[in-house]
């Protein structure tokens, strides 16, 4: 079994194929003049990525952001490794999709207690069709 099939939906990158999560963290982002810090959710994919210049080359894991939070995630990273194992016992095809609880419009903006809840949406079953003719792909 793999998660070849499972998508995961970031915030704003697109998608990220499952398999290549290695490690799911929260972390808190310093606030920046006069505003305070929020907590990210983020998946750490198999992939390395390098910043800086010659003699100070810089190379870490390559993190995607899924959601953004006021308060910490309480036990958002659990919640979501659990899914992924689940669905890879079934060999499911789909994406799962990244929710913030309790999300309110204040002033434009959203805001969130820190909640999050994970969705999994099944891709559909392709119709059944008899066609053989090169177009059928």
């Amino acid at each position: 079994m793999s998660l070849t099939n499972v998508w995961v939906q970031t915030g704003s990158d697109g998608l990220v194929r499952a398999d290549q999560v290695v490690g799911i963290e929260a972390h808190s982002t310093a606030g920046l003049r006069d505003t305070q810090s929020h907590w990210l959710l983020d998946v750490v994919l198999a992939t390395s990525v390098g910043s800086g210049y010659r003699e100070a080359w810089n190379v870490t894991a390559l993190h995607r952001t899924l959601a953004q939070t006021t308060a910490a995630p309480e036990g958002a990273s659990v919640a979501l490794a659990r899914l992924l194992a689940q669905l890879d016992t079934v060999s499911a095809a789909g994406v799962v999709t990244t929710e913030k609880v309790g999300t309110r419009q204040n002033d434009g903006f959203s805001t969130s207690a820190g909640s999050i809840r994970f969705r999994f949406v099944p891709f559909e079953a392709p119709v059944r069709d008899d066609r053989t003719d090169a177009e059928y792909l």
